[in-house]
């Protein structure tokens, strides 16, 4: 436990200092809790990618609170922070287990380009390979040669299987062809990794449809989930990455939030988790291997805060 909460303060710093760091500052040159006080923490975790809905929640209340308490010293307000950041995050559940109902349970992974798919999809591929799940990747990046080449590696470094096709075949029946073996050979899970995507390409978008559809002659549909992978550098954005990816599959069942490591704007996943009905299930904390974590509220605001 020491160690995974080390690798999320460590994966976490720069966001730490950009938002617990700054209230620390306002804290301690505040005299007393007043307005002024609790109008610059609004301020402070708005600039910091929390969300202007996060931060009002919050916001409005810690002045409940303080009235309610008659708090006084700056410095219980920390706490109190602590508390109302940690509430938002465990409404994002942590579900990075597997249905055991059905086999396989089909991972379709989706993102824009340069969100760390290909990668993530390696490091999920190792992450249940530990817990003892029968894994396979499918390579339905078809339209790139070196995501498919890159997947490769990351299934030989996971030890795991990945079915692959020629380049340019089509990604549908790579999925199909994949998910016929993983029912076939009793696989536990199937991670389908698909190529990244922007909203305005529309033929891209209805080619995840035809994905979905695909697999779905395979296995019940509720043993598909839709997994979105998030770049966290990009704040404010991600949110409206879920919304329209959501629009194109019908639903989105989980998050991952990468390269939070690399970024100060680790507070999109308080955004996240204020904002959208979608459970969190792992966050990206470096580029090793072991670096993909599943999420967890208390160690995350624990990274923060402590």
């Amino acid at each position: 436990m020491f160690k995974f909460l080390r690798n999320f303060k460590e994966g976490l710093s720069r966001t730490k200092d950009n938002l617990v760091g700054k209230v620390k500052e306002a804290v301690g040159l505040a005299a007393k809790v007043d307005d002024n006080l609790l109008d610059t923490i609004e301020q402070i975790l708005i600039e910091g990618d929390v969300g202007v809905a996060a931060a009002t929640r919050i916001t409005d209340n810690l002045k409940e609170k303080v009235a309610r308490e008659s708090i006084r010293d700056p410095n219980d307000i920390l706490a109190a922070l602590k508390s109302e950041i940690a509430a938002i995050l465990k409404s994002a559940r942590d579900p990075a287990h597997l249905d055991s109902s059905t086999s396989p349970e089909i991972w379709l992974i989706l993102g824009v380009n340069g969100t760390g798919k290909t990668t993530s999809v390696g490091k999920l591929a190792k992450f249940f390979r530990d817990q003892g799940k029968k894994t396979m990747i499918a390579a339905c990046d078809t339209f790139r040669a070196a995501a498919v080449d890159q997947l490769a590696i990351w299934a030989e470094r996971s030890g795991v299987e990945c079915i692959r096709a020629k380049d340019g075949s089509d990604p549908a029946a790579v999925a199909f062809d994949a998910a016929s073996a993983a029912k076939a050979r009793g696989f536990d899970i199937l991670l389908v990794d698909t190529a990244g995507r922007l909203h305005t390409k529309t033929h891209l978008m209805e080619e995840l449809k035809k994905i979905k559809r695909v697999l779905a002659k395979v296995v019940p549909e509720e043993a598909i989930k839709a997994k979105l992978i998030l770049d966290g550098t990009t704040g404010q954005n991600a949110l409206s990455q879920v919304k329209l990816f959501a629009d194109v599959v019908g639903k989105i069942d989980g998050l991952m939030v990468t390269k939070l490591d690399g970024t100060a704007k680790g507070g999109v996943v308080i955004a996240i988790a204020e904002e959208m009905s979608v459970p969190i299930d792992f966050v990206g904390l470096g580029e090793q291997i072991d670096d993909l974590k599943p999420f967890d509220a208390d160690t995350f605001v624990a990274a923060l805060f402590e």
